[in-house]
């Protein structure tokens, strides 16, 4: 059971309208512009921050907003997205309201096909709907990094008695081919869609702005099941919310509102712009990861009012050792995780997963490094990320010689090197040789 809040976090527990409220996770992209980092995983598993993984944003957003019943649709390389659901997540409570319950895709269309777009996903499900019975369903995806009070768009969403409300991230103009654009009137209720298109509408009173979408949508059931019936019938439709559902709704003036995220409000965040990325590229990674490690970061990760949830691992506390002139274990503007060893090695505006072990000499700058990865004496690495388990030998180098980085690893344009994972300490030495 949902409990809607009032504004700005408040709550109003004699007055607060009980609500049944649905969350449907959308967790089963395949990922690839994240390339090499989804070889093995689907990208919602991806790690984030040190100990988190991609997944943990949407789903403690949800939590946080007191959202309880959540299905997490997967499809594509799901094996690490359903071992850190069932080890970091709890998959069945004591009340049949609170449960978050991963769903393989269960090949129930006519063909028996993998999901054909984002509603034929939620179609293929749709039974979970009918057997909850609430009277908001919230689909959202599990692809980007963000924290959101999720009861302030119910709210909203319920204030106006709309079929759907769709998040909206104000951006500049300059911007609008990057996304896909959402027009409104004065009102905030949609008029149109513009896909990637660098003369979309701007916000009306902000000439300088427009809304991309966010791809977070609430929809009273009523409305959603009919629209997914009606999508299912249609042959000549590619079964997405953004190309098909939501332009018919908008057209049969069906009453398809955006919700402005920066009017979002998280307790005791300080207002300002509220933090959102898609990382959905290897550069886009590294960005948002080096994002985390400023004094005052744009995500803050230390609100204990809105806690990012995960796994919990026995790991021991991070340690460093020697204190001579030149060895020395420290780190700089960083961020170190449970059980790291930096053994006379520097670290310098990097963020170090669980378990990574920084010998005698060795030197880490801009770089993510991912669980159990164990970096040599004297090895030095700058704008890298290195994928879980990889051992670098001594005396190695990476991303100071790109033309030879490239022979070897995934190197992108702007110059981010990326060692891939799961190889054997043998393989791994070899390369550097």
């Amino acid at each position: 059971m949902f409990q809607l809040p009032t504004a700005f976090g408040s709550w109003h527990n004699d007055t607060a309208m009980q609500l049944r409220v649905l969350g449907l996770i959308l967790a089963g992209g395949k990922g690839t512009r994240l390339y090499p980092l989804t070889k093995e995983r689907a990208k919602p598993a991806v790690p984030f921050g040190g100990k988190y993984r991609i997944v943990d944003f949407v789903l403690s957003n949800f939590v946080n907003s007191g959202i309880y019943s959540i299905y997490v649709l997967t499809q594509f390389r799901s094996q690490s997205l359903l071992q850190h659901l069932n080890e970091g997540w709890q998959t069945g409570g004591l009340l049949k309201s609170q449960f978050i319950i991963p769903v393989p895709a269960q090949m129930r269309s006519v063909g028996e096909t993998w999901y054909q777009g984002t509603a034929d996903a939620i179609y293929q499900n749709i039974n979970l709907i009918e057997q909850a019975d609430p009277h908001v369903v919230a689909i959202f995806g599990a692809d980007h990094i963000y924290r959101m009070n999720i009861g302030h768009m119910v709210e909203y969403h319920q204030h106006l008695d709309a079929a759907c409300t769709i998040a909206a991230l104000p951006v500049h103009k300059r911007h609008a081919h990057e996304f896909g654009v959402i027009e409104t009137d004065d009102s905030n209720r949609i008029v149109d869609f513009h896909e990637k298109n660098p003369e979309a509408p701007t916000i009306p009173g902000r000439p300088e702005h427009v809304y991309a979408s966010m791809g977070n949508y609430l929809f009273s059931t009523r409305a959603l099941l009919k629209a997914l019936h009606e999508d299912a019938a249609d042959e000549n439709s590619t079964h997405d919310f953004g190309r098909d559902i939501l332009p018919r709704l908008v057209a049969e003036n069906q009453g398809v509102y955006a919700y402005d995220f920066q009017s979002n409000r998280i307790p005791d965040d300080p207002i300002g712009e509220n933090y959102w990325r898609d990382v959905g590229t290897i550069d886009a990674y590294w960005e948002a990861s080096m994002d985390l490690r400023a004094v005052k970061p744009a995500l803050n990760l230390y609100n204990r009012k809105w806690p990012l949830r995960t796994s919990s691992y026995p790991d021991p506390p991070a340690k460093f050792t020697f204190d001579d002139q030149n060895r020395r274990g420290e780190a700089v503007d960083s961020i170190v995780s449970g059980g790291c060893i930096l053994s006379g090695g520097r670290v310098k505006n990097s963020i170090l997963s669980r378990g990574v072990k920084v010998h005698a000499g060795a030197y880490v700058e801009d770089s993510v490094i991912l669980d159990n990865c164990d970096i040599g004496r004297r090895a030095r690495i700058r704008r890298a990320i290195l994928d879980k388990n990889v051992k670098v030998p001594e005396d190695a180098t990476i991303g100071y010689d790109l033309a030879q980085d490239s022979k070897l690893y995934h190197v992108t344009e702007s110059g981010i090197v990326v060692v891939e994972g799961n190889r054997s300490p043998v393989e791994i030495s070899t390369m550097f040789v």
